[in-house]
């Protein structure tokens, strides 16, 4: 069976997570596995573009560096990076036919489509990496990815999300995630002050070394920073996520040359993709707070969809001084989409919406809501 055929057969969400089946099944294979050394990072915004801007920074030292991250906006390949490009299909497909051998048949059952992908990710890097960056899913402590022994843990900005699994309140969702360290972390720059204590209180429990990001940097390395920014054409606060790939690359040993620096984003991190267009995967509220201030002095057309569980009046709330207009983009979907009851916010709210249709010439639209509009958004081909 094809690996694409082997995961449409899997859910892509669940009511409820077994947490003991991932370890359980690495436990089980774990000695076919020659590891890098692999840095995990959790947190609510920001994990892919850190991991993306270190481990370019890690090859840039003349190591074979792998990056995992989720979800893809076209093509699975974009979830496992290996030197610089998407891994190719013959290694994929040749990796799953192995994995499958190794896996007994309860877990080629059972795993998730998060929990096989991680762990083809990781029998695909292992044989070929010095080092790996790690992605964490929606969560931390029970984390698919939180199985494998690491050097480093990164802390990205923790805010509200997927409460439902986390937790209600940002002290439930920064324990959640921060419980996943081991013997060193380091935190970026956060938004709520109490992350930082729930950091420092887990660390002490755990004895593990913890590192702040902005302690770590000298002024003259964020001015760099500040300037390599602006000069990548980048959204302000991709400089909390540089600064936090820079500072992790110092705790490991590494001196980065920051004057000489070339960085690249994941796709879908604030990104322009043509005159007027510009494409988001963010679908929390901290993303929402960062686009309306990228967005402060302009009027946009907003190309949203939610799924029923997200804070989606909240987040349109938080945009509504940029908006213009709400286009629906409608979505096929096995979870509820909030279609009806965005509309119905709207209105309430005297935000003038509509279905989405096309793109207008001189007008300039924010595609946003979730990995799942964005895709949806360049299936219908309206960049054309």
């Amino acid at each position: 069976m094809t690996l694409d055929r082997y995961l449409r057969g899997k859910p892509l969400y669940y009511s409820k997570i077994d947490y003991t089946r991932m370890p359980r099944a690495y436990e089980s294979i774990k000695n076919f596995f020659k590891l890098p050394k692999i840095i995990q990072i959790v947190g609510t915004n920001g994990k892919g573009s850190t991991g993306r801007f270190l481990a370019d920074m890690l090859l840039r030292q003349d190591f074979s560096v792998g990056h995992y991250t989720s979800p893809h906006i076209f093509k699975f390949n974009e979830r496992i990076w290996l030197n610089g490009k998407d891994i190719d299909n013959a290694t994929l497909q040749s990796s799953h036919v192995e994995l499958q051998e190794l896996l007994n048949d309860e877990f080629k059952k059972s795993l998730s489509y998060f929990e096989y992908t991680t762990l083809l990710a990781m029998l695909i890097f292992s044989k070929k990496c010095d080092f790996v960056v790690l992605e964490a899913g929606l969560g931390g402590e029970y984390d698919a990815t939180t199985v494998f022994p690491k050097i480093l843990s990164i802390i990205t900005p923790v805010g509200y999300d997927h409460a439902n699994f986390l937790g209600e309140s940002i002290e439930e969702i920064a324990k959640t995630k921060i419980e996943s360290i081991t013997d060193c972390a380091l935190i970026s720059k956060q938004y709520n002050k109490v992350v930082y204590d729930i950091a420092k209180k887990i660390s002490e429990q755990k004895k593990a070394k913890l590192f702040f990001a902005q302690d770590v940097c000298t002024l003259s390395e964020e001015k760099k920073i500040k300037k390599l920014i602006k000069q990548a054409n980048m959204p302000l606060f991709q400089e909390i996520n540089l600064q936090t790939a820079f500072a992790s690359a110092k705790v490991l040993g590494f001196h980065i040359d920051l004057d000489g620096l070339k960085i690249s984003s994941l796709n879908g991190r604030c990104q322009k993709i043509r005159d007027g267009v510009t494409i988001d995967v963010g679908h929390n509220i901290m993303a929402a707070k960062a686009l309306k201030n990228y967005f402060k002095d302009r009027k946009i057309i907003l190309i949203y969809n939610s799924f029923k569980d997200k804070e989606y009046r909240k987040i349109i709330s938080i945009l509504k001084p940029v908006i213009l207009k709400l286009e629906l983009l409608e979505i096929e979907n096995q979870r509820g989409m909030a279609s009806e009851e965005i509309e119905k916010f709207c209105k309430e709210e005297g935000i003038e919406f509509s279905k989405f249709s096309k793109i207008e010439k001189d007008r300039e639209y924010l595609v946003f809501g979730s990995f799942v509009v964005v895709e949806t958004f360049f299936k219908r081909g309206d960049i054309n």
